[in-house]
């Protein structure tokens, strides 16, 4: 006979010291006949299953508490292989939510064969193991659906709505999921280095409106995570030289970094009133879940982005449709109101008021542009993009060429400019006469127009407007009137040449505003001494 065969047959002898061995081993440890009924088991399988003596009880029904009319898929397989003496290992959960590994060795025949095969059985108790593998996994099913939206979602909410359902998602899961009630996350300003806040919860109002940088001294725990990238867990406030107070009283805290390919883009913290009130664990749940709610962070900004270039794209298009319309209408009313100055100053006031509408019209449009990009990250980009000094600019584009007058308002308004455009030399100056003291700031002409060269148009609307702010156009070669060379010698250098790059004709224009202005602070005042004597 075995050990385990000894106090079968013979009920609690004195049991050898081997068997004390395993009688007293942290996992448990069972004898099997070939039913699956228990022959002995160890102290620590006898506790865990809780119900006494052991022997002659069906090891699955004392263990996990599954009837056979009501077993599990993986607890019927695992019975099966013990029926038929094969090895079998497999993870059974009990009806008290507790999880066991279960392996088993396969029969064998002992001493006393008359008695038919038997199996040992292992057992050890899994639970923590299990729930934590669990609840790894429901915090990243929680974090998925942070910024979880649908297109019908997206186009029905509003950028503020969407950052409220992120916030209240984040308190959610944080509370309910991962039990922390205190939390604060700010995100990091590239451009200054500040982690502005995003949410916080718990927290007392100073320690919100505090301004901290990404920088390892002088910012806290925050501002070192945040610079070093790397998670801080103070077990204790109180003697930790980097902890500034968050919340009223709090005595431990853990701080990890929002990480999105590999940079940090913020930091999520959770504060205790309790010493030691965090583990390794709650460090590792929190790591998991600030990875999730960086992406959603990052999804939520992607969403706003492609709805800002959507309407962006939109208001383009309606004005690109408008933009030349317009300005038929501008130049028929200036042309009509210079037949009727001197004779009719009724007519002529009219005709003003439709130059002023209908470059409301233009201005109309951008507003609207503006109010359905929600987007203030994708709007700062965007006005990021354009030159400082072509923001708010006003420019005349003359050139017979339909596709040119368009592609002006395209490219220069999109850079801040207001675009007008003329067909002809005629519109032109008509065009600058009627500014009204406003005058353009660049005017854009090819040098060979319908009813006269580039020069020409110089020449004329010298006789309007000192200096001329005139840029010429013209393609490569072809000037057979030598506007360019009499327009040089008469001071106007700028000369883009067709087809020209979108940077080229930028960086023309804005040099031709720059110089425009060196030009008027260097000139005389007319109401300084000289004119007041």
């Amino acid at each position: 006979m075995t050990e385990f065969d000894d106090q079968s047959a013979s009920g609690p002898a004195a049991p050898h010291r081997d068997h004390e061995l395993v009688a007293h081993l942290p996992d448990g440890v069972a004898v099997l006949d070939g039913a699956g009924g228990v022959e002995w088991a160890n102290e620590r399988l006898t506790a865990w299953c809780a119900a006494g003596d052991l022997r002659g009880r069906d090891f699955l029904l004392a263990l996990a508490g599954w009837a056979a009319d009501h077993r599990p898929v993986e607890v019927t397989t695992f019975h099966e292989a013990l029926l038929a003496g094969r090895p079998a290992s497999s993870i059974l959960k009990t009806s008290g939510n507790r999880f066991f590994a279960v392996h088993s060795s396969g029969s064998y025949m002992p001493a006393d064969a008359s008695r038919g095969p038997r199996a040992i059985v292992t057992v050890r108790d899994v639970t923590l193991t299990i729930l934590e593998q669990q609840k790894r996994a429901a915090i990243h099913a929680a974090g998925q659906t942070l910024a979880d939206l649908s297109p019908t979602e997206v186009a029905d909410m509003t950028i503020g709505e969407r950052i409220e359902l992120l916030k209240s998602n984040i308190i959610h899961y944080s509370r309910d999921l991962l039990q922390f009630d205190v939390l604060e996350i700010r995100l990091l300003d590239r451009q200054t280095g500040r982690l502005e806040p995003l949410l916080a919860e718990g927290m007392q109002p100073e320690a919100e409106a505090r301004i901290l940088y990404a920088r390892p001294e002088n910012n806290g725990v925050t501002g070192y995570v945040a610079a070093t990238g790397r998670s801080y867990w103070c077990s204790d406030t109180t003697k930790d030289p980097l902890y500034l107070e968050g919340c009223k009283g709090a005595k431990s805290s853990i701080t990890v970094p929002l990480m999105l390919h590999e940079q940090v883009i913020g930091t999520f913290n959770v504060e205790s009133p309790e010493p030691g009130g965090f583990d390794t664990t709650d460090l590792q749940f929190l790591e998991i879940f600030s990875r999730d709610v960086a992406a959603a962070l990052n999804t939520l900004e992607l969403l706003v982005a492609e709805k800002a270039t959507t309407a962006a794209e939109s208001i383009e298009a309606i004005h690109g449709a408008v933009a030349l319309p317009v300005d038929d209408i501008l130049n028929d009313a200036v042309s009509v109101m210079e037949k009727y100055i001197g004779h009719d100053a009724d007519v002529v006031e009219r005709l003003q008021r439709i130059l002023r509408n209908a470059r409301d019209i233009k201005q109309v449009i951008q507003k609207v542009g503006e109010q359905m990009a929600p987007s203030v990250a994708h709007s700062q980009r965007r006005h990021g993009e354009r030159r400082r000094p072509l923001v708010g600019t006003r420019i005349l584009v003359v050139d017979s060429d339909e596709q040119v007058r368009q592609a002006a308002h395209a490219l220069l308004e999109r850079s801040g400019c207001t675009v007008e455009t003329a067909r002809d030399g005629v519109e032109a100056a008509s065009m600058v006469r009627a500014c009204r003291g406003e005058c353009y700031d660049a005017i854009i002409a090819d040098i060979r127009l319908p009813d006269m060269s580039g020069y020409q148009l110089l020449l004329r609307l010298q006789e309007i407007i000192d200096p001329v702010p005139l840029i010429l156009m013209t393609g490569f070669g072809y000037d057979p009137g030598h506007s360019i060379v009499k327009a040089r010698q008469a001071g106007i250098d700028l000369v883009l040449f067709k087809p020209f790059r979108v940077d080229q004709l930028l960086d023309t224009v804005e040099k031709s505003i720059l110089r425009r202005r060196t030009a008027a602070i260097a000139a005389p005042d007319p109401a300084g001494p000289a004119g007041s004597a």
